[in-house]
């Protein structure tokens, strides 16, 4: 199930497009949105893309989640992701990240 909003909004995680939105189970465009929740979820931590690439997509446990110029920060639950930014004619960034609540984890996808 897919929580998102930022004192109650949800953003593209929810409303016209349901829960899975134009950026998959993930999606949240300018990181208020995400998986579970928003700024006041105690059990959610925050990821950050730091790429000069900003039409890099940015894949999330296999699915879909948005460029990493529309997700910039994006709010997780805790626990373990398999992270992908790729974009065509580069190698591709891959790590497995843990999330942890109240923290936030800068990615620098060297693209």
């Amino acid at each position: 199930m897919v929580y998102g909003g930022y004192g109650g909004y949800g953003g593209y995680g929810s409303g016209y497009y349901g829960n899975y939105g134009p950026y998959g189970m993930y999606g949240s465009l300018g990181g208020y949105g995400g998986v579970y929740g928003g700024y006041g979820t105690t059990n959610a931590g925050r990821v950050k893309f730091d790429t000069k690439v900003k039409d890099a997509e940015v894949f999330i446990d296999g699915s879909y989640a948005g460029t990493a110029g529309q997700l910039k920060t994006i709010t997780l639950k805790t626990g373990s992701y398999d992270i992908e930014v790729r974009t065509p004619g580069r190698t591709a960034f891959a790590q497995r990240i843990y999330v942890v609540g109240g923290k936030t984890l800068k990615l620098r996808p060297n693209l």
